[in-house]
C-alpha cells in the first residue's frame, strides 16, 4: 500500500500547476529543441542534443513523480487531537541534553519550498518519534552517528502558513 502524502491546498495546487506546466509547455518545448538538434547532423558530438535529452528524462521523471503524489495525496490534515503531534502541526520540542528548543511544522517536503519555519518528515527520524506524542510526552530517536537524542514534546499547534 502506498503512504498518503498530506498537503496543503496551496501545495497541491502548486504541485499541480508544475505537474500542467511540465507535461504541456516544457515538454514540448524540450521536443522541439531535440527535433532542432536533430537536424543539425552528426548526434555523437551534438552538445545541444544530449542536453536536451538529459533534460527531457529528468523532466519526465519529475511528470511521473509528481502524478504518483498528486494521486497519493489528502488535502488537510489527519484528524487528531489539539495536544497531539501530527501531520500539518507546528510542534516545539526540547532537547533533554542540551536545555535548547526548536520549532518546526511536520510536513511534507512538498511544503518545505514554502513555508515560514523548518519543516521535518513525518518519516524522519525526529518527525517519526514526536508524531503521536501529546504535550509533556518525551521520545527518543537514533542520530545517524548511532547515539540516541531525547526531546520533550513543549508545544503542539495548528500550522497557519
Amino acid at each position: 500500500m502506498t503512504e498518503v502524502t498530506w498537503l496543503t491546498q496551496e501545495a497541491y495546487d502548486r504541485l499541480v500547476e508544475e505537474l500542467a506546466d511540465r507535461a504541456g509547455p516544457r515538454r514540448t518545448e524540450i521536443t522541439t529543441r531535440i527535433q532542432a538538434a536533430r537536424e543539425e547532423g552528426d548526434l555523437k558530438e551534438n552538445g545541444g542534443y544530449h542536453a536536451a535529452k538529459e533534460e527531457q528524462g529528468k523532466n519526465e521523471a519529475r511528470i511521473r513523480q509528481l502524478t504518483h503524489l498528486i494521486e497519493h495525496s489528502k488535502i488537510g490534515v489527519p484528524e487528531s487531537a489539539d495536544d497531539e503531534v501530527a501531520h500539518g502541526k507546528v510542534v516545539t520540542v526540547r532537547f533533554t541534553a542540551f536545555d535548547e528548543v526548536e520549532t518546526f511544522l511536520l510536513g511534507s517536503r512538498e511544503e518545505a519550498a514554502h513555508a515560514s519555519l523548518e519543516v521535518y518528515s513525518p518519516t524522519s527520524p525526529l518527525g517519526a518519534a514526536v508524531l503521536g506524542k501529546k504535550v509533556g510526552d518525551s521520545a527518543a530517536y537514533e542520530l545517524a552517528n548511532g547515539k540516541t537524542m531525547t526531546v520533550e514534546i513543549v508545544s503542539v499547534a495548528a500550522y497557519t502558513g
